[in-house]
């Protein structure tokens, strides 16, 4: 796959356009717990448009750049668990609390070191990479995996857990092919992937009145 500015503007127009369907879907339905995770291809696609304007500032330290890896890294470390968390059965609450509590530890992390070290975008070919200072890297990423990844195997929900195999897989593809790109290369998979979020909320039963 080739990356470029025009790439990600439309990537990311059509996954947040299936974002906005998915929304509309679970508010026509009445389904509230379910606005969260609905709305994940739309947060996901506008990531990918943020992108898109990170390669047309040619990388460097942009507030393109900063807004995507607030994006990238805080935001969706808490919003994933939370929202398959709200979603979920009563039966997957219990085992969903782990990932959550990764996630808020993961972000809290994240949030610190993007707010007191400047993150900075290089592009690289057809890829982009993003320099962050992270103390206990490896740590982080274990948590960022468990709270994202980690909570969508946990799910109890077959689509869901498809969304779970196809990023967590993805993950170690994109770590081998672009290691130094990989937190844009996975956030682009992720992005895609998550188009099997629109038929979980169009096939999820109507809540009981």
């Amino acid at each position: 796959m080739c990356w470029s500015a025009t790439a990600d503007l439309v990537a990311g127009v059509g996954v947040a356009a299936v974002g906005v369907a998915g929304v509309s879907t679970v508010l026509r339905a009445g389904r509230s717990r379910d606005l969260p995770l609905a709305a994940l291809p739309l947060l996901l696609g506008a990531h990918q448009i943020v992108e898109s304007l990170v390669w047309r500032a040619d990388g460097g330290t942009s507030p393109a750049t900063a807004a995507w890896a607030a994006i990238a890294l805080p935001l969706l470390a808490l919003w994933v668990p939370a929202a398959v968390l709200c979603a979920a059965p009563r039966t997957a609450r219990g085992r969903l609390l782990l990932p959550l509590a990764a996630g808020v530890a993961t972000s809290t992390a994240l949030a610190y070191n993007l707010a007191t070290h400047q993150v900075a975008a290089d592009i690289r070919g057809h890829t982009v990479g993003y320099a962050v200072h992270l103390s206990h890297s490896r740590l982080i990423l274990v948590g960022y995996l468990l709270a994202t990844v980690g909570s969508l195997l946990l799910s109890g929900d077959r689509r869901l857990l498809l969304f779970g195999i196809l990023a967590g897989v993805g993950a170690p593809v994109c770590w081998v092919l672009w290691r130094l790109e990989f937190v844009s290369t996975w956030c682009a998979l992720a992005a895609l992937c998550s188009l099997v979020l629109l038929h979980w909320a169009r096939s999820r039963p109507l809540p009981r009145r």
